[in-house]
């Protein structure tokens, strides 16, 4: 048997500002990084292999901070810019509440929400999708099946992107589903990698 565990990065300086992100670098803030400190401590009594993580610095940061809290330093960790953040696009850096008023709260809530929907000139989640579970199923997939235990560290929109596959979640579904920062999330798969259990820890 294996386990998945998968972390939303620690509150950003942006989340606090409640601007879309996206691809832009930007830090951890004091309570991201208590977030990071408290994912650490729900993991810390699973043994991990191994560490996937974005190359933005928020999700490193929280990824460090989590090793840290759980004494796995040393353990292997890869970098891609495939779990990277959805690109926003020309909405990176807005404040969300201002853009609802410029273009309307239904019109931002399809480009936030909507699987196959862009905003003007970034990604949509199905972009999203399309990189983050090719790089699954050939860098983080075959360790599974090895009976590691891996942990990733990344995004909002990659991490849905993801659970969207393990759980078969629908294109309609996964408008509702919201991963919040900090709160680990634990999947369990058998031998032959039939998924056993999804369920916050």
């Amino acid at each position: 048997m294996s386990l998945l565990i998968i972390v939303r990065h620690g509150q950003s300086a942006w989340n606090l500002e409640n601007r879309f992100t996206g691809e832009v670098d930007v830090d951890l803030t004091p309570l991201g990084e208590e977030e990071a400190r408290n994912a650490g401590k729900l993991i810390k009594s699973y043994h991990i292999d191994e560490a996937f993580t974005s190359v933005l610095k928020r999700a490193i940061e929280t990824l460090d901070i989590i090793l840290k809290e759980t004494n796995n330093i040393g353990i292997p960790i890869k970098n891609s810019a495939a779990l990277n953040e959805r690109n926003y696009g020309d909405l990176q850096g807005l404040n969300k509440a201002e853009t609802e008023q410029k273009y309307g709260a239904a019109q931002v809530q399809i480009w936030r929400r909507s699987y196959a929907t862009k905003p003007p000139g970034g990604e949509s989640l199905e972009d999203t999708y399309n990189r983050v579970i090719p790089y699954y199923e050939k860098e983080i997939a075959p360790d599974l099946k090895k009976g590691k235990n891996i942990l990733i560290v990344a995004h909002g929109n990659s991490l849905r992107a993801l659970m969207m596959y393990l759980e078969h979640i629908s294109h309609e579904a996964i408008a509702e589903v919201n991963l919040a920062t900090g709160a680990p999330r634990l999947y369990e798969f058998t031998d032959s990698m039939e998924l056993l259990k999804a369920s916050y820890i």
